[in-house]
């Protein structure tokens, strides 16, 4: 199925021609996104029912919305920390406001088209932010599974770990021993099931199978371990506003500071996001002006109820692909049914332990740390962009986000320094009879990747591309991974294109057979 054809696709047989596909894989999507909802709102300090409003506004709302079809929404771990910090210091009325004005930003950011501005951030930074936030959540839910709250900070939190594990006393078991052991079987379920699972069960998630073993295992035994408190029915979760008064706390500068650090970070990692959700299949193309302004939408709608932010999230949105979803109707119906289950089973809810959701953070945080991206960016781009991902990547665990992204941000500017005066980038687009050839002159830095973005993007499927780089002078990472990405969803589609160019410029691109 040719791209062309595929782009048409969702429009030309409507909401409901693949329902079936659509109805199975929202199904799965539910699963996997029950647990993280509810634990990232426990990571982020707040009741859990608030990451649950918020998937279903994610789901519901955003899936309607969205400019990525098949990218799903809701809580997410890359802001559990900034939220968690936010509440300490503001509480939680505070929250709702703030994520108004931080929707607010992304609704006019969307109609202002500047989605390819956050695409244009360095991969450096955006996965040391993530490992950073990674690296806190395990720290932080560490205290979790022994029925401990984290502290205030990831310091103190690191400080603190040694003497959880020698106060446990296996002589007296009592409820710090218990919740850890059902921590601990969480996380072995989890870990095990994705080891050991067959292939015809793939789709089944490991943090479902994990929270209903430790749940089982809790209510069975009656065990006396701290259980999650969710309202007796759903509509308690919706807290909207009641006075004027609600919107005090935007008369502080630093609470506004707040709500553009939430937009900007939401945004950016929302359409990172999308990027990566484009790569796993040949359906429609992401329309990051659109999508940008759905989250926007989500967001100011969970600042009214005072829910949790949300964020395109990349487990659910994977989930989604892998499981056959065709349409957004997936993503709508995953928000339908985490209502009706809030909705008619908030019982069932109340008996799962807060530990056993400590392990699933434990888990998902752990995969945030992504060595694996740092080792890439040296091998193919050299010390600066691993070094930026390592400044980042402290900086966040040991002061806060904010610091570490715009020291991060500050490093990258440096790889502009040696092409200051080259840095306007040209493209020229020449159509022949058998290809048309992108011509590229100048720098090809992060300053001129919207331009270059919007030239890819033109390109129509079916028709072979020849990208010359000949009168390149430089790359920075941000555009030689952008490229890469382009090249690989092109040779994913079978297209026969080429690159040609100074060897310096095509090294870092993966232009190999």
């Amino acid at each position: 199925m040719s791209a062309s054809l595929a782009a048409t696709g969702e429009a030309r047989s409507g909401l409901f021609a693949h329902f079936g596909r659509d109805f199975t894989a929202s199904i799965v999507v539910f699963l996997v996104a029950m647990p993280l909802c509810m634990g990232i709102a426990i990571a982020s300090g707040v009741p859990p029912e608030k990451g649950l409003v918020t998937g279903i506004i994610g789901g519901i709302v955003v899936g309607l919305l969205a400019g990525s079809p098949l990218q799903v929404s809701g809580p997410a771990a890359g802001l559990a920390v900034i939220v968690f910090e936010f509440v300490r210091e503001h509480g939680l009325e505070a929250l709702g406001p703030v994520l108004l004005l931080a929707g607010v930003l992304q609704v006019v950011a969307g109609a202002l088209k500047l989605g390819g501005l956050f695409r244009a951030i360095s991969p450096a930074v955006v996965h040391g932010m993530l490992a950073g936030i990674g690296a806190l959540i395990v720290i932080g839910q560490f205290h979790i599974l022994f029925d401990e709250k984290p502290l205030s900070s990831g310091l103190e939190n690191m400080a603190m770990m040694p003497a959880r594990v020698l106060g446990l006393d296996f002589s007296d078991v009592a409820a710090t021993e218990l919740a850890l052991a059902l921590g601990l079987l969480t996380i072995g379920v989890m870990i095990g099931w994705e080891k050991l699972r067959p292939k015809s069960m793939a789709l089944v998630p490991g943090a479902l199978l994990g929270v209903m073993a430790a749940t089982l295992l809790a209510w069975g035994m009656s065990l006396e371990v701290a259980r999650i408190q969710v309202p007796e029915s759903i509509g308690a979760a919706f807290a909207l506003p009641t006075s004027a008064s609600w919107f005090a706390p935007l008369a502080n500068p630093s609470l506004i500071v707040a709500a553009l650090a939430i937009a900007f970070i939401a945004s950016a990692e929302t359409l990172l996001s999308a990027a990566a959700v484009d790569r796993m299949h040949d359906g429609v193309r992401t329309k990051y002006d659109k999508e940008l302004s759905a989250q926007g939408v989500g967001n100011l709608l969970c600042g009214l109820v005072g829910a949790l932010p949300m964020t395109g999230v990349i487990v659910r949105s994977s989930a989604n692909v892998q499981a056959g979803a065709k349409t957004r109707l997936s993503a709508m119906l995953h928000g339908v049914w985490i209502l009706g289950f809030v909705a008619v089973l908030p019982w069932l809810l109340a008996e799962v332990p807060m530990a056993a959701l400590g392990g699933v953070l434990v888990v998902t945080g752990w995969k945030l740390v992504s060595l694996k991206h740092v080792r890439h960016l040296f091998k193919a781009h050299g010390f600066l962009p691993a070094a930026v991902w390592a400044v980042t990547f402290i900086l966040v665990v040991t002061t806060d986000l904010l610091t570490g992204v715009l020291v991060g941000l500050a490093l990258t500017a440096l790889e502009l320094l040696p092409h200051l005066k080259e840095l306007r980038l040209k493209v020229h687009q020449h159509d022949d009879d058998e290809e048309t050839r992108l011509e590229i002159h100048g720098a090809a830095t992060f300053v001129g990747l919207t331009k270059l973005n919007a030239a890819l993007e033109r390109q129509p499927a079916g028709r072979p591309v020849h990208l010359d780089l000949g009168k390149v002078k430089a790359m920075d990472h941000t555009t030689a991974e952008t490229l890469s990405e382009w090249i690989h969803r092109r040779r994913q589609s079978g297209h026969q294109d080429r690159v040609t160019g100074h060897p310096s410029v095509l090294r870092p691109l993966p232009l190999g057979n």
